[in-house]
This record gives C-alpha cells, sequence and structure tokens, in this order.
C-alpha cells in the first residue's frame, strides 16, 4: 500500500496512574544489537557512589529511528518558541549525563589512552 491510500488510524492510549508520575532521569545508558536498542534510564546524584537504573526501554532499530526524528523534531518545535537548549560545559568533555556518540576516530583516540 502505498503513503497516499493508507489509512489514518487512532490509537487509545491508556496512562496509568504510577506511570503519569514520570521518572526523572539525568543519565542514558544506550546498547544495541543487531536487532534491538536498549535504553537505561538513570538517576546519578554527584557524591552517591551508586546510581541505578529506574526504566528500560528495548525496541526494534526502526522504532529507535523514529524516536531521534520525534526528539528532533519537538527540540526545533520547542527551541523556535522558548529559545535555544544551551547545553552547559558543552566545550568540556563529560563523565556523566547525556553525551552525544563519539565517531569512529574519536573513539579510537580514546581506546589508546
Amino acid at each position: 500500500m502505498s503513503n497516499n491510500n493508507m489509512v489514518q488510524q487512532q490509537i487509545n492510549v491508556e496512562l496509568g496512574e504510577k506511570e503519569a508520575e514520570g521518572i526523572y532521569s539525568n543519565l542514558a545508558i544506550i546498547n544495541h544489537t543487531p536487532s534491538e536498542f536498549v535504553i537505561d534510564f538513570v538517576r546519578f546524584f554527584p557524591g552517591v557512589p551508586k546510581a541505578r537504573v529506574h526504566a528500560r526501554i528495548v525496541m526494534t532499530p526502526q522504532h529507535a529511528k523514529s524516536l531521534v526524528r520525534a526528539l528532533s523534531e519537538n527540540i526545533e518545535r520547542y527551541e523556535k518558541t522558548f529559545g535555544e537548549i544551551k547545553i552547559l560545559g558543552d566545550d568540556k568533555p563529560k563523565e556523566f549525563g547525556f553525551k552525544p556518540a563519539l565517531d569512529g576516530a574519536a573513539l579510537n583516540k580514546s581506546e589508546t589512552k
């Protein structure tokens, strides 16, 4: 079926009371296999030696790519409304928190140190 012939389907999504509270996370650990992406959402506090995974999301590579696209679109809309999101210390390497992926050259360089 071509995109022009697709019928838009409405989905009724239920949000439970516990899930509606949300989970705070300031660290995401992302791993993948050929068939899935695993995203662990962690809450890390400075000075506390232990962090715990509070949620784990497992998805197909196609859904992971769709998530990245949806996040990008929403960040763009957010910044148009509220201004650019500044990442503090963006020029310094971070040891914790959400980080951009390293390219192969940077990864190989860090492994040899």
